[in-house]
């Protein structure tokens, strides 16, 4: 059929037509829920919602902005909804099971989580807007998603549909129900916000290389090896934890005296990759267990030939990456 006769049938109540006008769009509107929203979870839950909102309102549909747009309008005004909302998300911090030492910094807990590499198999490598500035590489990256959490809702949004979708002032203000001269001054204030500077990535093998280097030292649990590949103002994050710790010494003692436990704890590490960037699922081993349980999700940002942050998510999106929450000590 037809996208006319799709329109029409789809209108009329056909679901088959509806499901092949807004399937393909299904991928990508998780990770725009995604970027706005800092969580899997919540991306998942608000594009079950957008889906049946649309499909509840096709008749209504007049066909003046493609399909696309009118599904990203939904999607849109639905995480400004969740976001406005409050208690979508916990706010606890984390409990270590020991006291961890001073940390550089404590920051206003917030919940984000990592996105799995393999959830952007299935999203079209369409080409944005001529208006986009982000590069669908920095636009996963976590830290562009970090940054974004800290933006007003209504600013995340014109930030994202305008800079990484492209899209024009005219229809981002069609969008959210306003004017092209809010959005021009909303999306100044959101630039103004972001950091600009950019990790330098090597690439290829040395990426690979060096996050291989932090796994063998963390499995090893050799603390001096591991902060040996960080670099001089390296972060360590634990979001939704308040607790950040900046620099080697004390990355290193919180290793120490937290993640290692006086050598009580050993740890396996299973590769994979979030956010576009070398990522483990950590397996915790306590005084000699055979069977490890997951600890949750180290992502690492890389800058040049070193470790620039260490940012270890909880277990909470581990569904999503398709690992055990078991593992035998001895798993090759």
């Amino acid at each position: 059929m037809v996208t006319g006769d799709l329109l029409t049938a789809a209108r009329a109540g056909d679901g088959e037509s509806f499901r092949a006008l807004v399937e393909p769009h299904r991928r990508e509107l998780h990770v725009h829920c995604y970027r706005m929203l800092g969580s899997v979870q919540d991306a998942e839950d608000v594009v079950q919602e957008t889906m049946m909102a649309a499909w509840r309102g096709f008749d209504g549909y007049e066909g003046r902005a493609s399909v696309r747009s009118w599904l990203y309008r939904i999607a849109t005004n639905r995480c400004l909804n969740a976001l406005r909302g409050g208690s979508r998300r916990p706010r606890t911090g984390a409990a270590f099971g020991t006291a961890p030492p001073p940390p550089t910094r404590l920051v206003e807990p917030s919940w984000l989580q990592p996105y799995p590499d393999s959830l952007l198999d299935g999203v079209p490598d369409t080409a944005p807007g001529p208006e986009a500035r982000v590069e669908r590489r920095e636009a996963i990256s976590l830290a562009f998603v970090t940054a974004m959490q800290a933006l007003p809702p209504r600013q995340r949004a014109v930030l994202v549909l305008r800079d990484v979708l492209g899209f024009r002032a005219a229809e981002v203000a069609q969008m959210l129900d306003t004017t092209p001269e809010s959005v021009t001054s909303a999306l100044k204030r959101a630039r103004a916000a972001m950091p600009h500077e950019r990790p330098a990535r090597a690439g290829g093998a040395e990426e690979r290389a060096l996050a291989g280097a932090f796994a063998d030292a963390m499995e090893r649990g050799d603390v001096p090896a591991m902060v040996s590949l960080l670099t001089d103002d390296a972060w360590l994050t634990m979001p939704p934890a308040p607790q950040e710790y900046q620099g080697r010494q004390a990355i290193g003692e919180f290793m120490r005296l937290v993640a290692f436990r006086q050598g009580a704890r050993r740890y396996r590490l299973v590769a994979t990759s979030a956010n576009g960037q070398p990522a483990f699922i950590t397996y915790g081993y306590d005084d000699g267990e055979p069977v490890g349980r997951t600890r949750g999700v180290l992502v690492l940002t890389l800058d040049g030939d070193r470790i620039s942050a260490i940012t270890r998510f909880d277990t909470s999106a581990m569904p999503y990456f398709g690992l055990p929450e078991t593992m035998p000590a001895d798993h090759g």
